[in-house]
């Protein structure tokens, strides 16, 4: 099995980086290697994967912690820095070093105690990506994603023991998971716990292991399940679903599974808060003499008036014609910003015409003009 890349380095960030550089630093990889832009690519697939996986641990500063102090042990579920399971990297449980602190400074190093191996303990959070368009994020819509998640096995129940048969407590550590090893040393005789060797910190001996899973309770599959998408939605946002995650141990509940959005660009729209802008082109003669023409909303085409005299930059607002303010009722405003099209590859009969009228005009038929110059005239004076 490959070795797992640095988390850090994955995202391309330092140590010491803060939450929103962090947000940034992923939404910058994750549209890298999105697989919309790379269908069929593997190795960018793989890469999105691990983009993901990384910004999981990283954005929870419970898990970030843990991966600062212990690596990635400190958040794979196999090791018990992760899952709470019961040991970890090569068999060493950190609850361990709890009882070494504990016989020499009264369990000032985390009070010296463990808890029961048999507790209920909730499961991972697991996380997911969804994309969505313009439309899909305005409206809300069901999608589909995948997940990739641990999840009790259905044919020991999350028991572990093949069906039929039993689990008996086991007789070493009688059902404590640990074991007390006195050693002796110079300074005399010293007594420490560890995990368990028979049953691995469990409690239980498993006689005959569920074939399905082989006797640890849980399976790691991809599934596919469908959500509701609210509108309003915007990028960069999360979805939190509770209990979408890792199944939970020992009847435990399950965590919470955090689906990031990332919303593709408009070709027309933009978007800022609940409120959309979009640039609509006219002709001279439409600016010049008003005319009705069709704006492009989200509800649909619309007809709007625009006024005699018009200019380029002129902006007005459809109002409510905006974005669904999520998680509330009513909608923000459409503003249409106004451009001027300037015809091009005139006809001589065309330019004949245009300076017919450019002739026939007067200074009052253009006022930011006549403005401009009669400032210009004041500021030069006599020069």
């Amino acid at each position: 099995m490959p070795e797992k890349k640095d988390y850090y380095e994955v995202l391309g960030v330092d140590r010491g980086v803060s939450d929103d550089e962090l947000k940034k630093a992923y939404r910058k990889a994750a549209k890298k290697y999105h697989p919309d832009l790379h269908p069929g690519d593997k190795e960018a697939e793989a890469k999105f994967k691990e983009v993901n996986e990384a910004y999981e641990v990283l954005s929870d500063a419970e898990k970030r912690a843990r991966y600062d102090q212990f690596g990635h042990a400190g958040v794979d579920p196999n090791f018990g820095a992760g899952q709470g399971g019961a040991y970890g990297a090569g068999g060493f449980d950190f609850g361990d070093l709890g009882d070494i602190f504990g016989q020499f400074f009264g369990g000032g190093f985390g009070g010296g105690r463990r808890a029961n191996p048999n507790a209920p303990r909730r499961g991972e959070d697991a996380a997911s990506n969804v994309n969505l368009s313009f439309e899909e994020a305005a409206k809300g819509c069901k999608k589909e994603i995948q997940i990739t998640r641990v999840e009790s096995c259905e044919a020991c129940h999350g028991s572990g023991a093949e069906p039929g048969s039993e689990t008996k407590t086991c007789p070493s550590c009688h059902g404590s998971g640990r074991i007390t090893v006195t050693q002796r040393t110079p300074l005399g005789a010293m007594q420490t716990q560890r995990v368990c060797d028979q049953c691995r910190g469990t409690g239980k001996i498993i006689e005959k292991p569920c074939h399905a899973c082989a006797g640890k309770g849980r399976l790691r599959r991809t599934v596919t399940r469908t959500i509701d998408i609210p509108a309003g939605i915007d990028d960069g946002q999360i979805i939190n679903l509770r209990g979408g995650g890792d199944a939970g141990v020992n009847g435990g509940p399950s965590g919470d599974l955090h689906v990031h959005v990332t919303v593709r660009p408009h070709p027309i729209f933009e978007r800022d808060g609940f409120d959309v802008f979009c640039e609509i082109p006219i002709t001279f003669t439409q600016a010049a003499l008003g005319a009705e023409i069709t704006v492009p909303t989200l509800d649909g085409k619309v007809k709007f008036t625009v006024h005699e005299g018009t200019q380029p930059g002129d902006e007005f607002k459809l109002r409510g014609k905006g974005i669904q303010r999520l998680n509330y009722t009513g909608r923000g405003d459409q503003y249409v910003k106004i451009s001027v099209e300037v015809p091009r590859d005139l006809s001589a009969k065309q330019k004949e015409i245009l300076k017919s009228f450019d002739e026939s005009a007067e200074p009052k038929n253009y006022k930011k003009s006549r403005s401009f110059f009669d400032k210009v005239k004041d500021f030069l004076g006599d020069k």
